[in-house]
């Protein structure tokens, strides 16, 4: 038989293992507060009887047995609480409150023992009491019990005990009263978080957790859970627009490639075109529309994922001196000057792979627009907002003012680039990997116009400091 959903809880099963712990602790308190009690009431009654006797012993060593028995049968006439009993030497008995002793095989020696009194109480019934007594031997031979009634202390014992665990009872109705209102309650804020987790399941990216304002675990568990959806529809959007993307951005190098391949055929075919010619163009074009496929699967990853993977600490100088190194024969080879800059104990976060890449890209463009007797400075340094700074100035032709914005995007050209190499990816995947280490891109201005050589431009890849 299957138990309510309420009782399959957590919550539930919880405050059944807390109630079950607090039983046990309490019975085990209880049984101590009994016995701590029966024990210190026997104590202080024994503590009475052996006051009694010490006081019927002083009268009896005072005036002897006859003094005794008179004292005895004052005291048990009085509303003293005790029972008394005087024997001779022999065990017959001379005066006392109970018929006989309950101390068997007396030798002599001061014995205590416990025993039980009957008595008829007011309503006629007949009631067994408790009781405790001390027997010893007077200097004459007489023997003496002095006992009392411990019933009393010990139904108020039980009468205390009694009550605690009436107040344990009320505690764990309560406590399963409580436990099923909480479970209640927790089921209720879990129903929200399931149906959203089961609508997620069907497909429905857009589902979303309620926060109730009340700052606790749950409030905590739906943000959490929210954020979690919103990357994930992040990402799943930015899939499908980077599939989108790059079926839009080759259906135009690969338009072409085609265009080209079958002008070479025709040529070919009217003997206007070597064969062999003509194959290491379609080659050629062939890579070009790889490293376009290339460029733009790194842009739309890089944007699909929000932030780039693998990202550490390193040192920006040390990342730009390998470049430097690489670039240095390039600028060489074209009469094209090259300087750099590089400031030392500064510390970025990222993935210095992608990194290098962009700044390759940045390099490339620079030596690709600067003409022979230019040149091209390569500067990491600290800005005073507290940024690292990767930065290429050139002394090209530059990108107007008005073109900035715009010649970040993909597959732009402007017009005096027309001519050169390129599928107009270079600054994109460059934005594109400052967006994804949270830092920016910045166009400006070169060194300006000297001569027929200028503007320039400048480059800059700024990104956190993570000092």
């Amino acid at each position: 038989m299957r138990l309510p959903r309420i009782f399959r809880t957590t919550p539930f099963r919880l405050t059944l293992l807390f109630l079950a712990l607090f039983a046990t602790a309490a019975s085990a308190f209880l049984a101590y507060v009994y016995f701590t009690t029966a024990r210190e009431a026997t104590r202080r009654m024994d503590r009475e009887i052996t006051r009694e006797m010490r006081s019927l012993a002083a009268a009896y060593d005072r005036a002897g047995v006859d003094a005794l028995n008179q004292s005895l049968i004052e005291r048990a006439a009085s509303e003293r609480p005790f029972l008394y009993l005087l024997m001779t030497p022999t065990g017959q008995r001379i005066s006392g409150s109970i018929a006989a002793s309950p101390v068997d095989g007396f030798s002599g020696e001061p014995v205590w023992t416990s025993f039980s009194v009957t008595e008829t109480d007011p309503a006629g019934h007949t009631v067994t009491r408790p009781a405790r007594g001390l027997q010893e031997k007077m200097r004459g031979g007489e023997v003496l019990f002095v006992g009392a009634d411990v019933g009393e202390d010990e139904a108020f014992a039980l009468k205390l005990v009694r009550a605690l665990w009436a107040n344990g009872a009320l505690v764990v109705i309560l406590g399963l009263a409580g436990g099923m209102l909480v479970s209640r309650n927790v089921s209720r804020s879990m129903v929200g978080l399931t149906e959203v987790v089961d609508a997620v399941r069907n497909g429905d990216l857009a589902a979303r957790a309620q926060v109730r304002g009340a700052r606790d675990e749950f409030d905590e568990l739906a943000m959490g859970l929210n954020e979690m959806l919103d990357r994930l529809e992040r990402s799943m959007a930015g899939h499908r627009h980077a599939g989108d993307a790059i079926a839009h951005d080759l259906r135009s190098p690969l338009t072409r490639l085609r265009a080209r391949l079958e002008a070479a055929l025709l040529d070919v075919e009217a003997g206007k075109s070597d064969p062999t010619e003509a194959l290491v163009q379609a080659l050629n074009d062939t890579d070009g529309v790889l490293k376009t496929f290339g460029a733009v699967l790194a842009i739309a990853r890089l944007q699909a994922a929000g932030s780039a993977p693998d990202q550490a600490p390193f040192d920006p100088a040390d990342l730009a001196r390998d470049i430097a190194e690489l670039y240095e024969p390039l600028c060489e080879d074209k009469g094209v000057e090259f300087r750099s800059e590089l400031a030392g104990e500064l510390l970025v976060r990222g993935n210095r792979e992608i990194i290098a890449q962009a700044l390759a890209n940045i390099l490339d463009n620079a030596v690709k627009y600067t003409p022979a007797g230019g040149a091209i400075m390569l500067r990491v340094r600290r800005r005073a907002s507290g940024e690292v700074e990767f930065s290429v100035t050139d002394t090209g032709p530059g990108v107007p003012e008005a073109d900035r914005i715009r010649v970040v995007e993909r597959f732009v050209r402007l017009e005096s680039s027309r001519n050169a190499p390129g599928a107009g990816l270079g600054l994109a995947l460059v934005a594109a990997v400052a967006e994804a280490h949270e830092g920016r891109l910045d166009l400006d201005e070169g060194p300006g116009k000297v001569g027929d050589a200028g503007p320039g431009l400048r480059v800059a890849l700024i990104l956190p400091w993570a000092g």
